[in-house]
C-alpha cells in the first residue's frame, strides 16, 4: 500500500487520565504508512502527554474542563474537519486494534460512497487481556436496518466514520448521555449506510469502571428513549428492543453480562 493513502484518515480517541493505557491503545496500530492521531484530553489531571510512536503522527486537543465523552468527540469531529480529514477512526483507551484496520475501512468507505459509518467485529476481553465473547453483529445495510433497534449493531470504538456526513448529520450530542454512538449512528441511517466489515478489527476491553458499567442505568434510559423515538410498530424487533431496554432497568449488571458470554457466539 501506496504510504499517503491514510492521509486523509485520522485516529480519533478521546482520553480523561489513563496516560499508560492510552499509549498502550495507539500503540497497537500496525498500517503501511504513517497515521495522523487527535488525542482529545477531556481535563486530564496531569494532562496527557503526547507519547513518542513510530508511525504515528500525534496531536492533542485539550478541552477546558472535563465535559464528557459526547463533547469531547464533538470537539474532535469539528478539528479533524477543520484540518481536512475525512475520515475518523474510532476507539477508545484501552482497547487494541487489530493489523491493518484502518486501510481495510478505509478502502470499503472509499468503494461505497453512500456509507458513512463502518465497524469490524469485536473480540471482548478482559482487562488482562483474557478472552471473553466475541462480538459478530450483522454486516450487511438491510439487516441492520431491521434490527437497529433490537440489538447493538457497532461497537463504537471499531467505526470509522465519515467526517462530513457526521457533521451533516448533527455530530455527536449530549441529548443521549452514555449512548451518543446510537445517537449518533441511528441519525446517519437517515440519509446514508451503515454497514460492519465481516471480520475482527478490535479488542475491546470489558472495564467494570467503564461507561457501560459506571453509567449502566442513564445508558439505558437514553437507549430506551431512542428506541421509542425510532419506534416502527410494524417491525417485531423494535418490539423486542424496546423489551430488552426494560429489562436492562430491573436485571443486575453483571447477570445481563453473563447471560450476554453464554448467548452470543
Amino acid at each position: 500500500m501506496n504510504a499517503s493513502t491514510l492521509n486523509d484518515v485520522a485516529i480519533l480517541i478521546p482520553a480523561y487520565n489513563g496516560q499508560r493505557e492510552l499509549e498502550r491503545t495507539l500503540a497497537s496500530f500496525s498500517e503501511d504508512g504513517p497515521v495522523r492521531v487527535l488525542i482529545v484530553d477531556d481535563g486530564s489531571t496531569p494532562p496527557i502527554v503526547a507519547p513518542s510512536i513510530r508511525g504515528l503522527d500525534i496531536e492533542i486537543l485539550r478541552m477546558p474542563v472535563n465535559g464528557g465523552i459526547e463533547r469531547a468527540l464533538q470537539a474532535g469531529i469539528d478539528a479533524l474537519a477543520e484540518r481536512g480529514v475525512r475520515y475518523a477512526a474510532r476507539i477508545d483507551t484501552g482497547d487494541l486494534a487489530t493489523p491493518q484496520r484502518l486501510a481495510k475501512q478505509r478502502a470499503c468507505l472509499e468503494a461505497y460512497p453512500r456509507m458513512a459509518a463502518l465497524g469490524m467485529w469485536t473480540h471482548v476481553v478482559s482487562t488482562e487481556g483474557a478472552p471473553l465473547f466475541d462480538l459478530k453483529p450483522p454486516a450487511d445495510v438491510a439487516t441492520i436496518r431491521r434490527v437497529m433497534l433490537m440489538r447493538s449493531c457497532f461497537t463504537h470504538p471499531s467505526l470509522m466514520l465519515r467526517v462530513a456526513a457526521v457533521r451533516e448529520a448533527g455530530n455527536y450530542r449530549a441529548q443521549y448521555r452514555a449512548a451518543e454512538d446510537l445517537d449518533l449512528l441511528l441519525r446517519l441511517m437517515e440519509r446514508h449506510d451503515c454497514a460492519n466489515l465481516p471480520e475482527f478489527g478490535l479488542y475491546y476491553e470489558l472495564n467494570e469502571s467503564g461507561i457501560s458499567a459506571t453509567k449502566r442505568r442513564t445508558q439505558v434510559l437514553s437507549t430506551l428513549r431512542l428506541q421509542l423515538r425510532y419506534f416502527r410498530a410494524g417491525n417485531l424487533p423494535d418490539w423486542i428492543g424496546v423489551a430488552k431496554s426494560l429489562a436492562h432497568l430491573v436485571l443486575p449488571y453483571r447477570a445481563l453480562r453473563g447471560l450476554k458470554a453464554r448467548l452470543l457466539p
